[in-house]
């Protein structure tokens, strides 16, 4: 009988633990049904998004205010437009900028935004136009590779 109910209680404690991982994993994985169902609606236009998805936190000075719902592209720009639900108690000016970064260095992606200094506020469904791309970590290390390289070729040619 006593070990019956031992068995029980190491049941229930690997139910729970598997239930915590579980919850663990999806907070991890921004999947947890946290969602900004109400709000409003801006748009930005990004020469690079990098790899910026749906559900990707929208912050100011590293608050959540929102969050990241469509990225397409716009057709007649060839940029990669992006749609994001702001919180409603969010007023930003129509001078914000909107910016790509990326959360330490091998972090998940999230667009910052600079509110600026203008009175008239950002109406729903404007578009950010100030905005600055993903930086391509690739694309810099080989500029660097390619800049030594065109160097220590200039100064052994001038020996």
């Amino acid at each position: 009988m006593e070990t019956r109910a031992i068995d029980w209680w190491v049941g229930i404690f690997v139910l729970l633990g598997i239930a915590a991982l579980v919850v663990l994993a999806l907070r991890v994985g921004n999947l947890s049904g946290f969602a900004y169902d109400s709000g409003y609606v801006l748009h930005a236009d990004f020469s690079n998004v990098g790899s910026l998805k749906t559900r990707s936190p929208v912050k100011i000075g590293g608050v959540t205010i929102g969050e990241v719902t469509h990225i397409g592209m716009n057709p007649k720009t060839y940029m990669a437009n992006v749609t994001m639900r702001i919180e409603p108690s969010i007023k930003l000016p129509i001078d914000t900028g909107a910016s790509i970064y990326t959360q330490g260095l091998l972090g998940e992606q999230y667009i910052a935004i600079q509110p600026g200094g203008m009175p008239q506020n950002l109406k729903p469904g404007a578009t950010i136009t100030m905005t600055q791309g993903a930086v391509n970590i690739d694309q810099m290390i080989g500029q660097m590779v390619f800049s030594k390289a065109a160097g220590s070729s200039k100064s052994s040619g001038s020996q």
